[in-house]
């Protein structure tokens, strides 16, 4: 199976530029259970999904995307977020722009350890509805409520679009670094100013609970008063012009075979991404 449909020549691992990691993880998720469903269903998506770009005016997939064996990890937290840094570290070594696709957020514990052992002065820039903060949840530190605790600390974490926290987290909060969603839609300078929070290498976690719920029901703990399309799309855009966007995750898709709106949503924002992207690298 190949990414989207394309052509052999183009998904081969020595001659693709980009690398997806799907990673069917649902281990610790507390309310609506299926993110493991998640990567399958946005593969799916992506088979239906037109592969020419209108706004770069590109193809994005003619620069190679490999579709990596998926992470099945899933005796513990710990050793499924131990397999993921591996195997994303693994790609990036090689020189891959490396993409994840998740499963729920606890994957991205993982992927920010490979990026923030690969590369200097990272920002994780997180988009989300919640928080996440939290240092240690159900008896474990790699839990989805805790998927950039340690990100806090070891990287420049920016986060957009958060509205959801529990007081615990609070401590940990830097709320110079953290554009909350009310703040989102009452000023309209928020990209620049958090733009201005960013360093020059970038690795972007997308929960996709950072939707308002209205476009993008299918996730394991949905959140009223998300970030529209564009607000996202615009946002991820301004930061490939101005910043090196080394590798990126997307998580938490928990797909509703009646609703299939939302899997293809998934499908468009990775692609849409990638177009951005390679469009800036030239």
């Amino acid at each position: 199976m190949n990414y989207a449909g394309i052509p052999d020549k183009y998904a081969q691992l020595d001659t693709a530029k980009i690398v997806l990691i799907p990673v069917p993880y649902d281990g610790t998720s507390t309310w609506v259970k299926g993110a493991d469903k998640g990567p399958d269903a946005f593969l799916e998506a992506s088979e239906n999904m037109e592969i020419y770009d209108i706004e770069t005016d590109s193809e994005v997939y003619k620069q190679g995307v490999f579709l990596a064996n998926p992470v099945t990890e899933k005796s513990s937290p710990e050793k499924m977020v131990d397999k993921v840094h591996k195997t994303a570290s693994n790609y990036i070594k090689q020189g891959k722009f490396v993409t994840l696709f998740g499963g729920e957020h606890s994957v991205s514990i993982g992927s920010i350890r490979a990026f923030q052992e690969n590369f200097e002065n990272l920002t994780v820039l997180q988009f989300d509805a919640h928080a996440d903060l939290r240092p240690e949840y159900e008896d474990s530190k790699c839990n989805h409520a805790c998927a950039v605790h340690e990100a806090q600390h070891r990287t420049n974490l920016v986060q957009v679009g958060i509205r959801s926290m529990d007081a615990v987290e609070k401590p940990f909060l830097k709320k110079e670094n953290c554009f909350f969603a009310h703040q989102i839609f009452a000023d309209p300078d928020w990209m620049n100013k958090a733009l201005d929070k960013i360093t020059e290498n970038v690795f972007i976690t997308i929960d996709l609970d950072v939707f308002d719920s209205s476009i993008m029901p299918s996730t394991g703990t949905p959140e009223p008063g998300g970030l529209n399309w564009y607000q996202v799309i615009d946002f991820i855009k301004l930061a490939v012009e101005h910043k090196n966007v080394v590798g990126f995750d997307i998580m938490e898709l928990c797909p509703n075979k009646n609703n299939k709106g939302p899997d293809f949503l998934a499908a468009k924002l990775y692609y849409k991404i990638l177009s951005h992207v390679f469009k800036q690298k030239g």
